[in-house]
C-alpha cells in the first residue's frame, strides 16, 4: 500500500514525535460509487477533496541491510502547491490490543527544488506514480480512496494506466506518541463501512 495524499496536514515541531495510525483496504471499481455515498453519510459535513498527485519514492543505500526510503509528493491539479516530503518508519505491529497499524511520520512542505535536492545528495529515485481520488475528513480521522497509475515513460505524467481494477481505501490518524486510544475510535469507524470495505491492519512486510 502506498502513503495516502500530500492534503494530509503536514506534521510540524521537531521536538514531537508523531506517529501515524493506519488501517488500509480496497474496493473493486463498481463499489467506488456506494462506498463514496457511504463516507459523505458518515464524514464531517463537507464536499470531499480530490486530488492528483505525483510521488517520487527515492531510496538511499548504505550499508545498513534496508535502504533509507524517502517519498516526494507534488499536486498536479492546484498549480503552486509545494513540493512534500514524507518519511515513514518501521511500522509497529507487535500490540494486539492496539487494532490499527502505527509508524513514525514526519511531512513537510519544502521548495520546489527537492527532487535536486534529494540526488545531490545521494538517493536515487526507485519509482513513480500518479495518485488520483478523493479525502475525506471525519474529526482528526483523515479517509482517503484513490487509485494508482503507473507512469509508462518516466517522468511523463500524462502517459499513466491504470495499476488495477481497484482502489485503495486509507484511514488514517496522525497524532502524537502515546495517543493510542485514537485507534478505538478508528476501528469503530471502519466498522460502519462493512460489507463496503474491510479496513484492516496490514503488515507492509507481507506484500513484499
Amino acid at each position: 500500500m502506498e502513503a495516502p495524499p500530500v492534503t494530509m496536514m503536514p506534521v510540524t515541531g521537531g521536538a514531537i514525535n508523531m506517529m501515524e495510525y493506519l488501517l488500509q483496504g480496497s474496493v473493486l471499481d463498481h463499489s467506488l460509487e456506494s462506498l463514496i455515498h457511504r463516507l459523505r453519510g458518515l464524514c464531517d459535513n463537507m464536499e470531499p477533496e480530490t486530488f492528483l498527485d505525483h510521488e517520487m519514492v527515492f531510496l538511499l543505500k548504505g550499508q545498513q541491510a534496508s535502504p533509507f526510503v524517502l517519498r516526494a509528493r507534488r499536486s498536479m491539479d492546484r498549480a503552486g502547491s509545494p513540493w512534500h516530503l514524507r518519511y515513514l518508519g518501521q511500522p509497529e505491529m507487535g500490540d494486539k490490543n492496539r487494532h490499527a497499524l502505527v509508524r513514525n511520520c514526519v511531512d513537510i512542505a519544502t521548495s520546489e527544488n527537492l527532487t535536486d535536492f534529494l540526488m545531490e545528495m545521494g538517493f536515487r529515485m526507485d519509482h513513480e506514480f500518479v495518485a488520483k481520488g478523493h479525502l475525506f475528513r471525519k474529526g482528526i480521522m483523515k479517509i482517503v480512496v484513490y487509485k494508482i497509475f503507473r507512469i509508462l515513460v518516466p517522468g511523463n505524467t500524462d502517459s499513466t494506466e491504470a495499476l488495477s481494477l481497484s482502489y485503495l481505501v486509507e484511514l488514517s490518524v496522525v497524532a502524537p506518541a502515546g495517543q493510542d486510544m485514537v485507534s478505538d475510535d478508528m476501528r469503530n469507524f471502519a466498522e460502519q463501512l462493512k460489507p463496503l470495505v474491510h479496513l484492516e491492519k496490514i503488515d507492509p512486510k507481507r506484500l513484499m
